[in-house]
């Protein structure tokens, strides 16, 4: 057995892992962070930025974040929007800490996203034809 023009059993499977790489390519998600009456730090952006970015799985599409961080006395708040497309999903939070806020935020916005995904997904299942209709009337 030769192999001719590179067409043997380890390139083929090369190939393969490749496309299945491409396929499985999460979305990239842009993640904009807002500090209002807050010192900005680079721990909070760098957390929010990477819990954000597993939503990007759910979409399989680019998708772009605006996270508000607010502390007003003793209060801590924050407001995401997500974007993506034709979608818009936003969600509020309060807690006692900014990573239990950003935690929440994106609990709320994954339950979001996937309700949509489910009614798309749905709303993509046909009914049965006209005759598997009757086929199956006339059985019964």
């Amino acid at each position: 057995m030769s192999m001719k023009n590179g067409k043997g059993k380890k390139s083929r499977a090369i190939g393969r892992k490749a496309k299945r790489q491409t396929r499985l390519k999460i979305a990239e998600v842009a993640v904009n962070v807002t500090f209002r009456h807050v010192e900005p730090t680079d721990a909070l952006r760098q957390y929010a930025e990477k819990k954000f970015a597993h939503l990007g799985r759910i979409l399989k599409q680019p998708a772009e974040a605006h996270l508000i961080l607010v502390i007003d006395k003793y209060r801590q708040c924050g407001e995401v929007t997500f974007k993506s497309g034709r979608i818009a999903a936003t969600a509020t939070e309060e807690n006692t800490d900014l990573y239990a806020v950003i935690d929440l935020l994106t609990d709320k916005i994954s339950h979001q996203l996937k309700k949509h995904a489910e009614k798309v997904k749905s709303k993509k299942m046909r009914s049965p034809s006209t005759p598997q209709v009757l086929a199956a009337s006339e059985e019964s």
